[in-house]
């Protein structure tokens, strides 16, 4: 078939192969764009963005690319609490694209970078609650991206159920229902202002 590229001794792939799989990298689409700041959509304000069933304003809305957006949490669990998704629909990850793939989870890492220095966070918790077993309560696939700090939460896992769980549970088992409230829009538009600032 071909000369075979031998990358580690227990591994090789023949160059037919290696380019199945380099058609598959982010960086070689040529429907990928680069994160500088010229691939941030300026006319977000304009944009319309759907989380589910949800028409998000796009206010709450603090990055995009051709293929997804950040926005702002309307329940934050710890200061920082934002979600990543796909611009298109997609019920549950097994359904993304490669490319969406790919996209969702580099502007995660991007959006996770500024925001753990924005809150002076040591740590960063991003979760995918993929499917209602899974706590998914939104029919499309997003990240959480949560900054932490040393102490946020008595026992580190506690999160993932403050993350998980109706406020009734939260107030019963982390009192969390102080921090949980929902949030005006001019509260997430300044929030978001804030974030957008970061990622220019």
């Amino acid at each position: 078939m071909g000369k075979v590229l031998h990358l580690f001794p227990s591994v090789a792939l023949t160059r037919a192969y290696r380019t199945i799989i380099s058609s598959f990298s982010p960086y070689s689409s040529a429907r990928f764009r680069s994160f500088s700041a010229a691939s941030i959509n300026t006319k977000m304000s304009t944009e319309s963005y759907m989380f589910g069933p949800y028409k998000i304003d796009p206010e709450e809305v603090f990055y995009s690319t051709h293929l997804s957006y950040a926005l702002v949490n309307l329940r934050p669990v710890v200061p920082g609490h934002v979600l990543v998704c796909p611009r298109r629909e997609v019920k549950r990850f097994v359904d993304l694209t490669a490319d969406e793939i790919s996209d969702l989870w580099l502007v995660a890492q991007k959006v996770g970078s500024r925001l753990e220095s924005h809150h002076q966070a040591t740590s960063l918790t991003l979760t995918v609650q993929d499917g209602p077993q899974a706590g998914q309560t939104v029919p499309h696939v997003h990240i959480h991206i949560l900054p932490r700090k040393s102490g946020d939460f008595e026992n580190n896992d506690e999160i993932y159920d403050a993350i998980d769980e109706k406020e009734k549970d939260l107030k019963q088992k982390l009192d969390l229902d102080k921090e949980r409230k929902d949030r005006s829009i001019e509260e997430m538009a300044k929030e978001a202002a804030e974030y957008r600032s970061l990622l220019l």
